[in-house]
């Protein structure tokens, strides 16, 4: 009868419910150990990147296996951003980032509000600016044209060594 039910009814229902949902929890596997990080395979976005973009796109070159990339993108309409993300081996985030759009409000979005410390920081043949902030730390290079900024809530001595591992090309 309908409009009949009652709580008892409810009840029994939702125990139902609750064992069907035991019943799925325990027989299908999962596994608990298992790394949520998922990574991602660059090399064919770097390619593209670097047909397009109007300035040397950088990736990294021979970083250790403990490096994993965990996103990339190139946005041509949005002043030809390039984006580059990896987790370090103890898993702090590192950032390369790449535009055409060299303003301070462009860097500051870059390096998440950031600020200029007026210190430089030597990476191999490079000189980069040194930014401080409290989201990220960064390493920032303003060259004719384009911007080049590593950053993330690494130490400065791992966006030193992903700084390193950075190898400019264009078009490919």
């Amino acid at each position: 009868m309908r409009g009949k039910q009652t709580i008892w009814d409810m009840v029994r229902s939702l125990g139902v419910i609750g064992l069907v949902v035991a019943g799925i929890y325990i027989f299908i596997p999962h596994d608990e150990d298992a790394d949520p990080i998922r990574t991602v395979d660059y090399r064919v976005e770097t390619i593209t990147a670097r047909r397009a973009a109007p300035y040397p796109v950088a990736a990294p070159v021979g970083l250790p296996q403990e490096w994993r990339a965990t996103s990339v993108t190139y946005e041509r309409k949005n002043a030809d951003a390039w984006h580059l993300g990896f987790l370090d081996p103890q898993r702090q985030y590192v950032a390369i980032e790449q535009t055409t759009d060299a303003s301070a409000k462009s860097i500051g979005r870059l390096t998440q509000q950031a600020k200029g410390t007026g210190q430089t920081q030597q990476v191999g043949d490079l000189a980069w600016e040194r930014w401080e902030g409290e989201k990220y730390d960064a390493l920032v290079r303003q060259e004719q044209g384009h911007v080049t900024v590593v950053a993330g809530t690494a130490p400065f001595d791992q966006l030193a060594v992903m700084a390193a591992a950075l190898e400019f090309k264009q078009g490919s």
